[in-house]
C-alpha cells in the first residue's frame, strides 16, 4: 500500500504526509454517444489518494480493468485505442485549489488543477468536483470530458460513426484516512 501512494503521489524521498486519505476501489466509467452505437465502460479498482496537508489528490487507472457490455468492445479498446500494453496507466496528479476542512463534516465544491496522463500523452486540466466529508470519510464525485484527440487516440475512418470525438468520464471515489 505504501509503494501505491508514494507512486500516486510522486514522492521520492521517501517520507509522506502522515494525513492521507486512501480508496482502493474507485469507480472510473466512461460512455460515447454517436447515432450508431452507444459504449459505456466501468472500472471498479482505481487507486487514488488525498494528502490533506498538501491539498494534493492523485489517481491511478490500469486500462485493462475497464469492463464493457461487449467482449468485442474491450478488446478493441484495449488493442487498437488504448493501446493498453504499450500504455498501460492513466494517471492524474492535481492540487485542490480550494480550503477544505477535512476534520469537519461538509460538502464542497472543488476544483483540481494538474496533469492527466493517458495514452502516453500528459495535459494540463482542471477538473472539477464535490467533496462530501462525513464521520472522518470522504466522498468524492467529478466528471469531465476527454476529447480523444488532446490523448493522441486515433479513430480508424471506418468506424468514426461508432466512437464520439469526446468521451464523458465520471468518477467516484470514497476515501478513508490511512
Amino acid at each position: 500500500m505504501k509503494k501505491i501512494i508514494i507512486f500516486l503521489l510522486g514522492i521520492s524521498s521517501g517520507a509522506f504526509s502522515q494525513n492521507y486519505y486512501v480508496c482502493k476501489a474507485g469507480q472510473t466509467s466512461f460512455f460515447s454517444e454517436t447515432p450508431m452505437e452507444n459504449i459505456s465502460a466501468l472500472d471498479n479498482k482505481v487507486a487514488a489518494v488525498i494528502d490533506t496537508d498538501k491539498n494534493e489528490i492523485a489517481v491511478k487507472i490500469t486500462m485493462t480493468d475497464f469492463k464493457f457490455k461487449n467482449h468485442l468492445m474491450e478488446e478493441h479498446f484495449n488493442e487498437n485505442y488504448m493501446e493498453s500494453d504499450k500504455f498501460p496507466l492513466g494517471t492524474f496528479k492535481g492540487k485542490i485549489q480550494e480550503t477544505v476542512d477535512y476534520s469537519k463534516n461538509g460538502s464542497y465544491d472543488i476544483t483540481a488543477v494538474g496533469s492527466l496522463n493517458m495514452h502516453g500523452v500528459t495535459k494540463e486540466r482542471t477538473l472539477k468536483g464535490k467533496m462530501e466529508i462525513l464521520n472522518g470519510q470522504i466522498k468524492l464525485n467529478c466528471d469531465f470530458e476527454i476529447p480523444l484527440k488532446d490523448h493522441k487516440i486515433d479513430i480508424p475512418t471506418l468506424v468514426i460513426a461508432k466512437i464520439a470525438e469526446s468521451i464523458a468520464v465520471k468518477n467516484t471515489f470514497v476515501f478513508t484516512k490511512k
